[in-house]
């Protein structure tokens, strides 16, 4: 268990980020390296099955991890108040409530990829592909519900380092099953999700295996493992509204798939290409959300709020430095990052680059209000985060999205601008709340 509560501040941020910031790039990895290499051996058709049943597939992992920040937060408030009952319950109640959530979902999911495939306007040329990548991907829901449960349970406790290897091997694992089914085998999107499954369930094992060895201070006994109203309470308070609001912002990238699916085969494709860069240079905005999070929540259990604000400033400002190197590459180099991913298709390159060159631009503005909704999380404010980008997503991503595709029907770029616009009405509405909010606490304790 790693304490941050004391300690320089930016050492602890960093300590904690760092293997968060891997684990993210290793999982991200895998959807990455399907599409690099179902573009090596294959055409647009499979590129999109790929691509768009690899969105969904995020759409669903990002829910997963919105929710168990519940899990992570509550953990982490009672390591800073150094509360082992408390963390025993939260542990034992995590594993009960996503155990459930994991059956759930796979029957329902298993049974509704025919009308899935059906909202999503797939292009007819990729309807089988995109069946069979999702099918094999559903029936993989609870190795994906285990790693994030596992893994989440490790950060409530300041360890971020093991989810980081047990993922590594996992990418590696992924990346071979890819080139020999996909290249050799020919199974095409098939192949990419059976690869993606077997790699998650061997990295699941591993992470079971150690969980059971580790010694961590802490005694899990049965009743731990009953659902407490109370933990349960907590658990739901906080990881519910981050996994709505995540799963609203999905959603919405789905409509914009839509819209984008429906402008014709190689407008989805590099839509889908696009989406996949975007999610891997969104790791770190991601990595400091929750790297905030256990940090503000861990010196917010121990009664330590300046040092939980001065952590929401500096994460702020790495992911605002980030995001600005990031959309400054992105203006030369858009074209040649979306040909990693189609060698051949030139309309889905030129139109990729397009897409890219200003989508780019909301890496430098989301990182900030991701930091806010991570300071949020740890005060159990997560409502806050929710309401933000339920106002983003509707008054502003996907409208603009459709407008610019009726307005610029030959281009790309107009499209791109509805992300970044979108993150900028929420920063505003963050700053807003964070600063009523501050103004409150101080007023409530001068009276």
């Amino acid at each position: 268990m790693q304490d941050m509560t004391k300690g320089s501040l930016f050492k602890n941020l960093v300590r904690f980020s760092l293997p968060y910031l891997l684990s993210c790039f290793l999982q991200t990895f895998y959807g990455l390296a399907d599409l690099f290499i179902i573009g090596r051996f294959n055409k647009a058709p499979e590129i999109t099955a790929v691509a768009v049943g690899s969105q969904v597939m995020h759409m669903l992992t990002v829910m997963l991890v919105g929710l168990v920040m519940g899990s992570t937060v509550a953990i982490s408030r009672a390591l800073g108040a150094k509360d082992k009952e408390k963390i025993a319950r939260g542990i034992g109640n995590t594993i009960t409530l996503f155990l459930g959530v994991a059956l759930i979902l796979t029957v329902l999911l298993v049974l509704l990829t025919g009308p899935i495939i059906g909202l999503l306007s797939v292009p007819k040329e990729s309807v089988t592909e995109t069946s069979r990548y999702l099918t094999v991907c559903f029936l993989g829901i609870p190795f994906i519900t285990a790693y994030n449960v596992l893994a989440g349970i490790f950060r409530g406790m300041g360890d971020s380092k093991r989810p980081m290897y047990f993922v590594a091997i996992a990418g590696i694992l992924n990346v071979g099953l890819d080139w020999l089914l996909i290249g050799p085998l020919k199974m095409g999107a098939m192949g990419a999700a059976i690869a993606t499954v077997f790699s998650q369930g061997v990295s699941v094992a591993i992470a079971l295996l150690v969980f059971s060895k580790l010694k961590l201070g802490v005694k899990l006994t049965r009743e731990d493992l009953k659902p407490n109203p109370q933990t349960m309470r907590q658990l739901l308070k906080v990881g519910v509204p981050i996994a709505v609001q995540d799963g609203f912002i999905q959603v919405s990238f789905m409509v914009i798939t839509v819209i984008a699916n429906r402008r014709g085969v190689d407008v989805a494709a590099a839509v889908g290409i696009v989406e996949k860069i975007i999610s891997f240079l969104f790791l770190v905005p991601s990595a400091m959300l929750s790297t905030v999070s256990a940090l503000a929540a861990q010196n917010a259990g121990a009664g330590k709020h300046e040092r939980g604000r001065e952590a929401l400033k500096l994460g702020i400002l790495i992911t605002f430095v980030f995001g600005f190197v990031i959309a400054g590459i992105c203006q030369f180099a858009s074209t040649d990052m979306v040909r990693l991913f189609s060698k051949e298709e030139e309309a889905v390159i030129r139109l990729g680059g397009q897409y890219l060159r200003t989508y780019s631009l909301d890496c430098m503005i989301a990182g900030i209000h991701f930091c806010f909704s991570g300071y949020f999380a740890a005060y159990q404010r997560s409502m806050a985060s929710f309401v933000h980008n339920v106002i983003s997503v509707l008054l502003v991503r996907i409208p603009g999205a459709y407008l610019a595709s009726v307005w610029y029907p030959e281009t790309l770029y107009a499209m791109g601008l509805a992300a970044p616009l979108g993150s900028l009405l929420s920063v505003i509405i963050c700053a807003w709340f964070y600063c009523w909010w501050q103004k409150k606490e101080k007023r409530l304790k001068t009276e």
